[in-house]
């Protein structure tokens, strides 16, 4: 929620004016940071049975983390694997982003290269999301991947030194952001109430 927030503020023309283009793309490096965390976080999770299948009592033991695993028949552990190295370009897209560039091949390369494939991996992600748990969650990410996608082309910069769409640039990131976001609050109350709903260990399904 964090990182999908740092999107949407960075993205706002008004903040952009309030604070300058140097705070404005640290903005930016900041939310990738807390993508990049919340993605590790989510494929350590997916590739560890005993966090998927918690219930009330289960859900606060302590349980071995496992740290490498190669599941490819598994949708879910996919959409991870696969979105983690998609926030890593989302990094190294926006620390490029921070330096000057003497020539729009060079930006291209350092910034927009790198958030063309994040923003790929991500509807490879959302893709393999969907095919493992159809739902609104999914979706928004989905369209969010999408927005983002439609953000990436906007954003190659021509030999004039202009974007191709800054509309779509600005308003893909801004709103497939926003996408992220109301995807991630509604982590919180789906996890609760999945909880609930999960017989205690030992119980019949």
């Amino acid at each position: 929620m964090i990182g999908s927030a740092c999107f949407v503020l960075g993205s706002v023309p008004a903040y952009l004016d309030a604070v300058g283009a140097h705070a404005d793309a640290w903005t930016y490096v900041v939310g990738a940071v807390f993508f990049t965390s919340a993605s590790f976080c989510q494929l350590l999770q997916a590739q560890t049975p005993a966090m998927t299948s918690a219930d009330q009592l289960s859900q606060h033991r302590r349980t071995p983390v496992r740290w490498w695993a190669w599941l490819p028949h598994d949708r879910g552990w996919m959409a991870a694997a696969t979105q983690f190295p998609g926030t890593l370009c989302f990094n190294v897209s926006t620390i490029a982003a921070l330096a000057t560039y003497t020539s729009t091949q060079a930006e291209n390369q350092h910034v927009w290269r790198p958030d063309v494939f994040g923003s790929t991996l991500f509807l490879i992600s959302s893709w393999y999301a969907l095919r493992a748990l159809p739902g609104l969650i999914s979706w928004l990410n989905m369209i969010g991947s999408i927005l983002f996608g439609i953000s990436a082309i906007g954003a190659f910069v021509l030999p004039s030194g202009s974007a191709v769409d800054d509309v779509a640039a600005v308003g893909g990131t801004l709103l497939g952001a926003a996408c992220f976001l109301a995807g991630a609050a509604l982590m919180l109350p789906a996890w609760s109430r999945a909880v609930r709903q999960s017989p205690p260990e030992g119980e019949p399904t």
